[in-house]
């Protein structure tokens, strides 16, 4: 096995772990195994330990010599803090995003909404969360700072999960005229609208979601 095959057998494994224990596949407080997950995946032992080690690093397992490997995942304090902090930086990002973007991001994010539009009429919740996620990727990257970009894209996967139960029949006109709202802000290259407008509207999902749980 060559270490090319090896190095994209660890990021797939990872990756696999990761998404079950976001989506809640795994539950917080769960004991998980290396022979579960190596059955589970059908894989041997070395990516598998590879990959746990990596999540222990990001928090989402908690691994100690009494209770063996444990998912921590992302608890309803995480999901509240990440939003939060959303609501700065991703300000930040669309206000960058309204100087930095290149013509092709904004004819992509102009399709997007387009698509947004579609699937709201339809009630395809899938395609909607497939499009938000789009949506606020390009604008990440569109900010022109990789720092930003890496920062948001984390948060932006580990909130799967809750972005799919924000989503319902009632709120997707509300998602698609607040999108409308920030892609026009950086089409004009007001950067303060910009701004504005991505924090209420991450400020918005943060308090549909809250209000849904409670």
């Amino acid at each position: 096995m060559n270490d090319e095959y090896q190095g994209s057998l660890r990021e797939q494994v990872f990756a696999k772990i990761e998404e079950d224990i976001i989506n809640g596949r795994y539950a917080e407080g769960q004991k998980i195994t290396e022979s579960m997950l190596c059955s589970n995946l059908g894989v041997s032992r070395t990516p598998v330990r590879e990959a746990i080690r990596q999540l222990e690093l990001e928090g989402l397992i908690e691994s100690t010599p009494n209770r063996g490997i444990v998912v921590t995942g992302i608890s309803g304090s995480d999901i509240e803090d990440i939003y939060e902090i959303r609501e700065l930086i991703e300000g930040l990002a669309a206000r960058k995003a309204a100087f930095h973007m290149s013509p092709e991001e904004l004819e992509r994010l102009k399709e997007i909404i387009d698509l947004q539009e579609f699937y709201t009429m339809r009630d395809d919740i899938k395609g909607l969360v497939k499009m938000d996620s789009e949506f606020h990727k390009i604008i990440f990257k569109g900010s022109g700072s990789r720092t930003l970009n890496n920062i948001l894209s984390m948060f932006h996967h580990n909130l799967m999960k809750s972005r799919k139960d924000s989503f319902s029949k009632e709120k997707n006109q509300i998602i698609l005229q607040e999108h409308k709202k920030i892609y026009e802000a950086i089409l004009k290259k007001d950067d303060g609208l910009a701004e504005k407008s991505a924090y209420e509207h991450v400020k918005n999902a943060k308090n549909r979601l809250l209000r849904k749980e409670g």
